[in-house]
């Protein structure tokens, strides 16, 4: 479903000056949900976010690429954001990240600085120790936001 929709988004965020950052489709009480997160460098306006969602709306109104109601719900993936794929740990590099990951059958979280980013792994600096972790291994991982306080760790 996804894919269906994704050219016209992207269309949207390009016509726009955001970028996208993610999308969610997903079913609820209400009825199915399209959740957009767009990004800039910056940070990302209400007035962004609204006219993305005017930009992506006129365009579903005449091709509907949907058979029933949805809602459609634009905005950033915010200060803690999850990471989901390889653009989405480039972009997080030298930022606070908390990852979960299996190790020798195990589930390990760690929290650190992400330092780099390459083909297979990612390379975290913790308070104790510089940990690289596969991708493969990797089950789910966000940015970190410290108010307040700069982490060095």
């Amino acid at each position: 479903m996804i894919e269906k929709i994704e050219p016209t988004i992207k269309k949207a965020c390009a016509a726009n000056g955001v970028g996208l950052y993610d999308i969610d489709v997903k079913n609820t009480a209400k009825g199915l949900v399209v959740c957009v997160f767009i990004t800039k460098i910056g940070g990302v306006s209400v007035d962004d976010c609204i006219n993305v969602n005017n930009s992506i709306s006129l365009d579903f109104d005449v091709n509907e690429p949907f058979p029933n109601k949805y809602y459609l719900e634009v905005s950033s993936p915010g200060l803690e954001r999850p990471l989901k794929f390889k653009k989405h740990y480039m972009s997080a590099i030298n930022e606070n990240a908390k990852v979960t990951y299996v190790d020798n059958g195990q589930n390990v979280t760690i929290t650190g600085t992400l330092l780099e980013v390459d083909q297979d792994n990612i390379t975290i600096k913790t308070e104790k120790e510089t940990i690289t972790v596969p991708f493969n291994n990797i089950k789910k991982a966000k940015t970190v936001y410290h108010f307040g306080k700069k982490e060095n760790s």
